[in-house]
């Protein structure tokens, strides 16, 4: 069996509508740049309040893997 490294980051989405999209929007543009994603863990949601005490944004805390092809 081969053995396989991954690596771990830790990203921030953001969304006006929902916990979901800003998931999506963060795993969306990290597999723009990164190859082999493997796993996406929720660690934290969060919103941020505007000025009139309602939802500005939805935040989504993430860690996210990808298989590490560098030296280790």
């Amino acid at each position: 069996m081969a053995e396989s490294v991954y690596k771990v980051i830790e990203l921030v989405g953001t969304s006006t509508e929902s916990w979901e999209q800003a998931a999506s929007a963060a795993v969306n543009l990290a597999a723009q740049s990164l190859r082999d994603l493997r796993v996406a863990e929720v660690k934290e949601l969060d919103v941020t309040i505007g000025d009139d005490g309602r939802i500005a944004t939805y935040r989504t805390k993430l860690n996210v893997s990808f298989k590490y092809e560098g030296g280790v």
